[in-house]
């Protein structure tokens, strides 16, 4: 997994009116918490950009006053209008304390669906995943070769080393559609 390195400095004011004054200077209100004590700190816009604009699950390396820790991205708050980024929580990771995070799902092969002429869906980009970070894959990988037409593979299918799936075992994550073509090369 990746390492993001970001430097925050503590918030001494918080509240909503110190927040839209950090935000007027281009820095964004954030929260560290998960490790005893919450710790209210700010950013950049411009340091956390690559972070969030990106669909890749990395570890930050997060440095406020010279105190180093790990956390991960837990959530960020957007203008409804605007869509500028408002606020960011952090969530403090340890090396022997589980952690719920979500992690994009890649699919390979090609499925025997597909070559019948169907269509390739995948309905879960993400799946939640619970485990220690150090065995957190960039990418749950999903075989679909053996996946045929009108078939589908939900998450009750897949099983990945040391980590634990969250999501209902019903959902489906990848599926096979029919189409207009396939259909009539069925009759």
């Amino acid at each position: 997994m990746k390492l993001f390195e970001l430097k925050g400095s503590k918030r001494e004011k918080t509240g909503k009116k110190a927040a839209k004054a950090y935000r007027r200077e281009s820095i964004i209100p954030c929260v560290l918490y998960g490790g005893g004590e919450v710790v209210h700190f700010t950013i950049t816009k411009d340091s956390v950009r690559k972070l969030i604009y990106t669909p890749e699950v990395q570890i930050v390396d997060l440095t406020i006053e010279g105190k180093n820790c790990k956390a991960i991205l837990k959530e960020t708050q957007f203008h409804p209008v605007s869509d500028e980024l408002l606020h960011a929580d952090f969530l403090q990771i340890f090396e022997d304390k589980p952690v719920v995070m979500g992690i994009p799902v890649e699919l390979t092969g090609l499925a025997e669906g597909v070559k019948a002429g169907g269509k390739l869906s995948l309905e879960m980009r993400k799946l939640k995943v619970k485990g220690l970070y150090r065995h957190f894959p960039e990418k749950l990988i999903v075989n679909v070769e053996d996946l045929g037409l009108g078939k589908s593979i939900q998450v009750g299918d897949i099983h990945f080393d040391n980590l634990e799936l969250l999501n209902a075992p019903n959902n489906v994550v990848v599926t096979v559609k029919s189409t207009r073509a396939a259909r009539n090369v069925a009759k």
